[in-house]
């Protein structure tokens, strides 16, 4: 498995999930994923034509994906984990804010990723990174944040009546805050060093941040759960079992950490 052959899935994915697109709110769920969320449309489309290329690969593969489940390809192999459409609460209320996120694991933890890729399927950017080898955007090297101005904090609330006041104290303390949709790409965005913080207190599940947390790490962000530990031994699979904060440097970590605990 190699960024190629996730670049062109990418292009055949911003080729076809823009033909879906539909008037706000019109879209009917098809049943309920492997993940215990709605199955929309667009997030069958996306999955089928992931794994048809993956299937199309020839390389033994374990997929762990949000619509489908798990699934072994020639008797399983590498981790493959997907987020068919990452934001798909904004696909079908019309908001440009979506994404599809690949992570290739060689083990069983989000420790043991070696590539990840996260494409931006409204305008087209491609995130990738190999461990060791620095985060991308369309090819050129990318950079989390290296100042400790806290310019904007991105967050998820899942539970907005538990999450927000969880998180009130890093918000009061940012100069603009947003709550975008997608995790994957908030991730991808602070990797870019757009974003200085990303907050999300409730759980989460492997396939939600695993492509941004390579990325966010080789490009010199710290990611950690909520608390300050690490997601290197969190293990892969379909439930929700870690918080997650990351930022843009160890700096920007420390002083959420701080204000986190008030």
């Amino acid at each position: 498995m190699n960024v190629g052959i996730l670049r062109n899935i990418g292009g055949q994915l911003l080729k076809e999930i823009p033909l879906l697109k539909q008037k706000p709110l019109t879209q009917t769920a098809l049943g309920v994923g492997e993940s215990g969320d709605k199955t929309f449309p667009i997030d069958k489309k996306a999955e089928d034509i992931i794994i048809s290329a993956l299937e199309a690969s020839g390389e033994p593969l374990t997929i762990v994906s949000e619509e489908f489940g798990i699934k072994d390809i020639r008797g399983g192999g590498k981790k493959v984990l997907i987020d068919p459409i990452d934001g798909s609460k904004n696909a079908i209320a019309g908001i440009p804010f979506y994404c599809t996120s690949i992570a290739v694991a060689g083990g069983n933890t989000i420790g043991d990723i070696g590539l990840s890729y996260i494409v931006n399927l409204i305008n087209g950017d491609e995130f990738w990174a190999e461990k060791d080898k620095g985060a991308f955007l369309n090819g050129e090297r990318i950079y989390a944040q290296k100042n400790n101005e806290l310019y904007l904090v991105a967050y998820e609330a899942q539970s907005p009546k538990k999450d927000i006041p969880r998180i009130i104290p890093l918000l009061a303390k940012s100069m603009k805050t947003r709550c975008l949709g997608a995790t994957a790409l908030d991730l991808a965005y602070l990797a870019y060093g757009s974003i200085s913080i990303f907050a999300n207190p409730s759980l989460s599940r492997s396939f939600d941040f695993g492509g941004g947390w390579l990325i966010v790490k080789e490009a010199g962000g710290i990611f950690t759960d909520i608390e300050g530990n690490s997601l290197e031994k969190v293990e892969i699979s379909l439930k929700k079992s870690v918080s997650l904060l990351a930022a843009g440097n160890e700096n920007l970590h420390k002083e959420a950490l701080k204000l986190l605990k008030q």
